[in-house]
């Protein structure tokens, strides 16, 4: 397949076209490269989804499996839910389809420390999804920048999933810029930096300013 852009496919899932099982294999050979190349195209995942619901025997699990583990990767967006819903639950059972909708609930739930157990038990699951557990961590990093000003480390190595990788953990804190104390803090975010002036704008209409002048008559 040549490279083709997301416009590309956009257009060739026009109007019925998007129902023609007939692209079933450009889709397919699209997702292997979404996965390669660390891209993500939601609408064309989906229109595989359809696909399968509108003609069962093309069903296959292990591309249902790319789909839900990109979904996954784009969190906290609701892809996953999206997709989820697409999928016929007589075919839940197939391949590692369920053991992936744990996963996503762990995350939901913010049960990270088990996400990392299960993920560990799944052997090469998602190998071929290029950059996942770093897409996944920068979810965990974002649940975190928005719940602690203050976090101990070895917490937020277990929640990472690297314990036993200092280094990696390390690469990660100076590229978000958060500070390791001496006591085992790491210092996620300052006050001050949350603290931002709002402008607010309301529209008064003539009608209200005539009834407020009206009370002072």
């Amino acid at each position: 397949m040549a490279d083709l852009t997301k416009e590309d496919i956009a257009n060739k899932l026009k109007g019925i076209e998007r129902y023609n099982p007939l692209h079933i294999d450009i889709l397919t050979e699209y997702l292997d490269a979404q996965c390669k190349k660390n891209e993500y195209d939601l609408g064309a995942n989906q229109a595989i989804l359809k696909l399968y619901q509108f003609n069962p025997t093309l069903f296959r699990s292990e591309i249902v499996e790319k789909i839900l583990l990109k979904a996954l990767t784009n969190l906290p967006h609701p892809d996953f839910i999206l997709c989820e819903l697409l999928i016929d639950s007589s075919k839940l059972g197939q391949g590692n389809i369920q053991d992936i909708i744990e996963m996503h609930k762990r995350l939901e739930l913010c049960q990270f420390k088990a996400f990392w157990t299960e993920l560990a038990t799944q052997g090469d699951l998602y190998t071929e999804i290029e950059g996942f557990e770093d897409s996944i961590r920068n979810f965990i990093c974002h649940i975190v920048g928005i719940t602690y000003q203050n976090i101990r480390s070895s917490l937020l190595k277990d929640i990472l999933g690297y314990q036993n990788k200092e280094d990696e953990f390390k690469s990660l804190l100076k590229k978000r810029d958060w500070k390791l104390s001496e006591d085992g803090f790491v210092l996620v975010t300052n006050q001050e930096d949350k603290i931002k002036t709002i402008n607010i704008t309301e529209k008064i209409e003539l009608e209200q300013v005539a009834n407020i002048l009206a009370t002072y008559r």
